[in-house]
């Protein structure tokens, strides 16, 4: 499968919007920063600016140091016209990716706005919930700050994401 580029990401030329409502980005990116932020996301950030996409959301560049940064990933959720969602292996390992990711599907589920990546993941896995990412949601169901509702939401927005037409990006060396 062709892997994504700033090209194939930029979803719909301006013209072929019905006006869309005022956004303060155009693009919000969901990722595990330990996994690909120094790679991937990095490179994929870089294509989608190189490509005229300058209103990203991409945390590192957004976040203030010290400050509670829930309240601003959700807002910024809210106030993007897309989502990209690069999976990772350790993806499911963070509520905050897991929190990211059902506020992206209850803001965008069904409106065809999220683009998801499958980075060295099998997409079965994340739809069956299995491997690293049935590990993490047994280790969440486990914890107690967790409640269920939470891990349920999760699984659903898990499997609601792996059920897009996506993106496979695989190690071929």
């Amino acid at each position: 499968m062709e892997q994504p580029n700033a090209k194939t990401l930029a979803f719909a030329s301006s013209s072929s919007l019905i006006s869309p409502p005022a956004k303060k980005y155009d693009v919000f990116l969901s990722f595990r920063g330990e996994d690909t932020r120094l790679n991937f996301t990095g490179f994929l950030y870089a294509a989608l600016c190189q490509k005229g996409i300058f209103y990203t959301f991409k945390d590192d560049y957004e976040l203030e140091k010290g400050k509670d940064i829930g309240p601003k990933l959700m807002n910024a959720i809210e106030d993007s016209h897309y989502a990209v969602v690069v999976l990772s292996k350790n993806y499911a390992a963070s509520t905050w990716c897991l929190n990211e990711l059902a506020k992206i599907v209850d803001c965008m589920g069904d409106s065809g706005r999220i683009q998801t990546i499958f980075y060295h993941v099998n997409p079965s896995n994340v739809r069956k919930q299995m491997g690293s990412f049935g590990q993490a949601l047994a280790e969440h169901q486990k914890n107690p700050r967790n409640s269920s509702e939470d891990v349920k939401r999760w699984r659903n927005a898990l499997t609601k994401v792996a059920d897009l037409s996506a993106w496979h990006v695989e190690d071929h060396t």
